[in-house]
């Protein structure tokens, strides 16, 4: 449906990202050229084979790609029987036997995650048995993530850096973006619980040649290779997450669409026309174009709500964003307007980004001004970029 930041350079349409059929036959209505998916929910459900079906643009891979998303239990079988290194695992769908595995597990700590669309926070790390059973009932039992943990898959912990990259792929050929780094825990130097992203930035110093060809190698085209042989190509924004562990990458997980925090970062390094090489995704042209990357950094810190990711209060004010530098990019996320009043809305309200062409001064600007806004217990990390400076920046 929107918001402020939206307002201020499109209409908003108070239609729910899940209503498949209003949003089709708004499309339609409104002779729509192309339709861009946001967020994972709509395109699991089949959102681009219902507008596809129709004869409508739309951006995004069909309900069968979607699962590498979408199932975490599908993602990691695929990548098992094509050889795509990831992390040791097992999937269960009963408690017990889950339970069973835990009772038996030597190698703490353990990931547990809900397989199916949790919101990116889905994924509990244990330390030992009994947090791992206290984390199964929480995820099997007790519902904490909905439907998402009817099936959950438990691996082995991957201790190492990890970098994501994004792959507009057309079914077979494919372009990449610029690199970046995540930040998912809440607090600083990576403390406290898994957010949706508390920060990000752009590239990834990590991401030298050498990892990339070998990602490209083992991990990129193997997997496009795989929706092929599995009868679905994929379309659309691959994302994969990866994690350089003693010198072999491994995929931590994919997802079908932009992630958020990392666009904010990605896409305004981006020099070509973006429409033009969704476009092509679609048609399967990617090879014709050609992608422009800026040279310089970007990043982005997540301005949150008190309290987030568990419970936090909406509706407070927030003051200051006219005051920011004009080279600053504030991005809407938790935001609505209450009378005259920008208020909080969400977990996660407000990305600030920054670009440059040195890294430090480009974190430090952005960190500069975040102290001219301001709402009510509103809580950031203080240290996003803070490894681009240690590994080279």
């Amino acid at each position: 449906p929107g918001n402020p930041g939206i307002e201020e350079l499109a209409e908003n349409v108070n239609i729910a990202v899940s209503d498949l059929d209003a949003l089709l036959q708004f499309a339609k209505s409104e002779k729509i050229d192309l339709t861009v998916v946001g967020p994972e929910d709509p395109l699991v459900a089949g959102i681009v084979d219902k507008f596809e079906k129709e004869g409508l643009k739309i951006f995004g891979p069909n309900k069968s790609a979607a699962q590498l998303e979408g199932s975490k239990a599908f993602s990691k079988n695929l990548m098992k029987k094509y050889n795509i290194p990831t992390a040791d695992y097992e999937t269960f769908i009963e408690r017990g036997e889950a339970a069973q595995y835990l009772n038996q597990y030597e190698n703490f700590p353990v990931v547990l995650k809900a397989s199916g669309l949790a919101a990116g926070k889905g994924v509990l790390i244990c330390n030992n048995l009994d947090e791992s059973l206290t984390g199964l009932d929480l995820i099997m039992e007790e519902k904490a993530f909905g439907t998402a943990g009817n099936e959950i898959v438990i691996e082995e912990f991957l201790v190492g850096e990890e970098v994501s990259i994004f792959a507009l792929v057309d079914g077979k050929n494919y372009k990449l973006l610029s690199s970046s780094q995540d930040h998912k825990r809440v607090f600083d130097n990576d403390k406290g619980k898994n957010t949706g992203g508390m920060g990000a930035y752009a590239p990834a110093p990590l991401a030298t040649d050498n990892f990339m060809n070998s990602a490209i190698n083992s991990v990129i085209e193997p997997t496009i290779s795989a929706m092929i042989s599995e009868g679905t190509p994929y379309k659309g924004l691959l994302y994969f997450g990866l994690i350089l562990t003693q010198s072999v990458i491994k995929v931590l997980e994919y997802n079908c669409r932009f992630g958020d925090p990392e666009t904010e970062v990605v896409l305004p390094l981006l020099e070509s026309d973006l429409v033009s090489l969704m476009l092509a995704s679609i048609k399967g042209t990617l090879n014709n174009e050609e992608i422009k990357i800026k040279n310089g950094y970007a990043v982005d810190v997540v301005l949150a709500s008190g309290g987030y990711p568990d419970t936090y209060e909406k509706g407070k004010v927030i003051t200051g964003l006219s005051d920011v530098d004009s080279d600053i990019i504030i991005f809407h996320a938790g935001t609505k307007m209450n009378g005259d009043n920008l208020v909080t809305n969400g977990g996660r309200v407000i990305n600030v980004v920054g670009l440059g062409n040195g890294f430090k001064p480009t974190q430090q600007k952005v960190y500069d001004n975040i102290k001219k806004i301001h709402f009510e217990n509103m809580h950031y990390r203080k240290d996003i970029g803070n490894k681009g400076n240690l590994q080279g920046f």
